[in-house]
């Protein structure tokens, strides 16, 4: 290939794309509720039972720190 023509080729896609002005506006709470309408419904179940899941491990792991007397929190003296 001739050097001039190496010079003359241009990308395959442009660097920086143009986000179009709708992304990049603020939403408003009923926008995020629209989009919430978006989610198939056979997904529901599956969210609330991650969210039990993770509100019980957290719940377990904070009462685990707070009742366990074997447990240590702190670094020990070197005494």
């Amino acid at each position: 290939m001739y050097p001039t023509r190496i010079l003359r080729m241009q990308p395959a896609r442009p660097l920086m794309r143009s986000v179009p002005k709708e992304d990049q506006a603020a939403h408003t709470i009923s926008q995020r509720i629209r989009t919430l309408k978006k989610i198939p419904p056979e997904l529901i179940p599956l969210g609330i039972v991650l969210v039990v899941a993770v509100g019980a491990a957290g719940y377990s792991m904070a009462r685990k720190i707070t009742t366990d007397k074997q447990l240590r929190l702190t670094r020990s003296s070197k005494e």
